[in-house]
């Protein structure tokens, strides 16, 4: 190939990729990313670690900021042979788009990194509703009928460059996909549906207690990968765990990201 030629060639050879977006500045729990669950393997260990079992994606990314802070999670990525990109810490809508343009990916898989015990059967079975039909965004929390911390999103690199080129709003550019959302007539969205809703069960790490949750389920469930099945065989034994993080919201960063927007549209009129 010419030059130009090859270039078109690696273009139409784009791939499916994971990017999962990592900092130490979170405002409810600072450095949660990089705290240990067990001795010497963080919450962004098992972020990795379960995706490892995933067979629907060819490259994982960690996304984090410029800031200095974060120097630690590229150290991390170093240290643990895993690709990493930085971008700003702000606009995590352009972070995403620079990070999928870096990496050639044509579809993306998007992880916060506050999910260490996501389930990596329900990140194929996303990713091969996707990939089976002509969807631009694929997700399961539309309403959710997955526990709090099994998330997913899918979404092509076409969707994600328009909504980095038309998100206006605080959390459009804070929450990567709140413009598809916001604007669902533009996009063909799919939301995938659990056979039983396990909405009221949470394993996302976003307080203290979150965490706690966490560290007695790896310590007593000692298989890779943990999945939905085995969490919610451990909490029919042991029903009192589920009340170690009863009391936190897992809807205030969106509660905050709502007060933004209603400031920036303030001030915009």
């Amino acid at each position: 190939y010419s030059s130009a030629a090859s270039d078109v060639y690696k273009r139409q050879d784009m791939t499916i990729g994971c990017i999962v977006q990592a900092r130490m500045g979170s405002t409810r729990l600072p450095g949660k990313v990089l705290m240990e669950v067990i001795e010497g393997k963080p919450v962004l260990y098992y972020v990795i670690n379960q995706l490892k079992y995933c067979k629907s994606f060819e490259k994982l990314i960690i996304a984090t900021t410029t800031l200095p802070e974060d120097d630690k999670i590229v150290q991390f990525c170093t240290d643990n042979n895993v690709n990493y990109f930085r971008g700003d810490s702000k606009n995590v809508l352009e972070r995403h788009y620079r990070c999928a343009e870096k990496f050639s990916l044509s579809k993306i898989i998007r992880m916060p990194s506050d999910k260490p015990l996501l389930d990596p059967e329900v990140v194929d079975q996303t990713v091969e509703i996707f990939n089976s039909n002509s969807y631009d965004y694929v997700t399961n929390f539309l309403p959710s009928t997955f526990p709090g911390g099994t998330e997913v999103e899918v979404l092509s690199f076409g969707s994600l460059k328009k909504s980095w080129e038309n998100a206006a709003l605080p959390s459009e550019k804070e929450h990567v996909t709140s413009y598809i959302y916001n604007n669902r007539n533009d996009f063909r969205i799919f939301n995938v549906v659990n056979s039983e809703d396990l909405s009221n069960f949470r394993w996302a790490v976003d307080r203290i207690e979150d965490l706690r949750l966490v560290r007695e389920i790896v310590s007593k469930i000692h298989k890779n990968p943990i999945l939905i099945k085995d969490i919610l065989e451990l909490f029919k034994n042991e029903p009192n765990l589920v009340e170690i993080n009863k009391q936190v919201d897992g809807n205030e960063g969106n509660t905050k990201s709502e007060k933004e927007d209603k400031e920036f549209l303030r001030t915009k009129n």
